[in-house]
């Protein structure tokens, strides 16, 4: 076709047509015909990339770890990249003329290293390995700010670190340093368990003991109000118990002044009785015996009259030779005193 020839560009590459040594297009995504003799294309892409690498250094203690991560990162500004690296395409536009592509992206991981060995020679090896994400964070700070980076029109999106490895040696003190750490832990996490348990049981002997002591003290409190109900009680029988004692004996001291009294007045009707009696014997003091009787006769009962009769006969028996009592007189007596007439009262003895 005479040297003409028809360019279809991704839209993920920044295409720029050289001629005369001047652009004379560019852009991304571009579809354009160009006299191969006379034109020189320059194809960057655009799409990110992820740059894997791998760095041995040295930490702060001299210990050698191996570091595994990745960088993404794309080109931010085609043109300024195009004067830095050969991203010319050869006659066909199939492929570049140069290996600057290839080294572009080595370019940029041999800056990550750097600025990782950096940060590593800083930090020790256990502090290496725990601060995993402040080590990428830094480094990628480090890129985003970096001169060289920004020259060359890339923009870094994202750094990882994958992995920290240490020598198998150190990888295997560190892991029975760490061993015997998990051990130490799992035997105080032990010892923990088995103290809270000790001191579970205690709090549970604890409370029974005061439980117990709670019961014996309900105990002790239900026998203090029993006795104290056994003490008012007998206090009550012992004040029932005075009160009757002080009753008896009011009565008692009531009584034997009733005796008094009675005594008094029996002796008072006894002197009384003593005086008319003395008053009545007094006029007869000097007359007969007989006399007396004669007169105390005077409307006797006659069995009185015959048992004073017989009273007589006997005071004078020495005298009497013999006497003889008729049969008829005898049961007259024996009717009178079985189912006779009552005598009148003073006349029985």
């Amino acid at each position: 076709m005479l040297g003409f020839r028809f360019l279809k560009v991704q839209p993920n590459h920044y295409i720029l047509q050289y001629s005369g040594g001047k652009v004379v297009r560019e852009g991304a995504g571009l579809s354009f015909f160009y006299f191969a003799p006379t034109a020189s294309l320059v194809l960057i892409p655009l799409e990110s990339k992820d740059a894997h690498f791998i760095v041995n250094e040295v930490t702060a203690d001299f210990q050698e770890v191996d570091i595994q991560g990745y960088v993404t990162f794309r080109v931010s500004n085609p043109r300024q990249l195009s004067q830095l690296a050969n991203f010319t395409l050869d006659g066909t536009a199939r492929k570049y003329v140069s290996d600057d592509p290839v080294k572009f992206q080595e370019r940029i991981i041999n800056h990550v290293r750097v600025w990782i060995r950096t940060a590593v020679k800083a930090l020790p090896l256990k502090d290496l390995l725990l601060t995993t994400d402040v080590l990428a964070r830094q480094v990628r700070q480090n890129l985003q700010g970096s001169d060289l980076i920004q020259s060359m029109g890339v923009e870094i999106l994202d750094l990882a670190v994958l992995a920290i490895k240490p020598s198998p040696e150190t990888a295997r003190a560190l892991e029975a340093d760490i061993r015997e750490q998990l051990l130490q832990r799992a035997d105080e996490a032990v010892y923990v368990r088995r103290n809270a348990a000790v001191e579970q049981e205690r709090a549970i002997k604890e409370n029974e003991l005061n439980t117990e002591i709670a019961v014996e003290n309900k105990k002790r409190l239900v026998l203090e109000a029993q006795m104290d109900a056994e003490h008012a009680v007998q206090e009550k029988r012992r004040e029932m118990r005075e009160l009757e004692i002080t009753t008896l004996l009011s009565l008692e001291k009531k009584r034997k002044e009733l005796v008094e009294k009675a005594a008094e007045n029996t002796r008072t009707e006894s002197d009384a009785r003593a005086y008319g009696l003395a008053a009545m014997l007094k006029p007869l003091a000097g007359v007969n015996p007989s006399i007396v009787q004669s007169l105390a006769s005077v409307g006797m009962a006659p069995g009185h009259l015959v048992a004073q009769a017989f009273r007589q006969l006997a005071e004078s028996a020495e005298k009497i030779g013999q006497l003889n009592i008729s049969p008829d007189l005898l049961r007259e007596l024996m009717q009178r005193r079985e189912g006779g007439p009552a005598d009148e009262p003073g006349d029985r003895k």
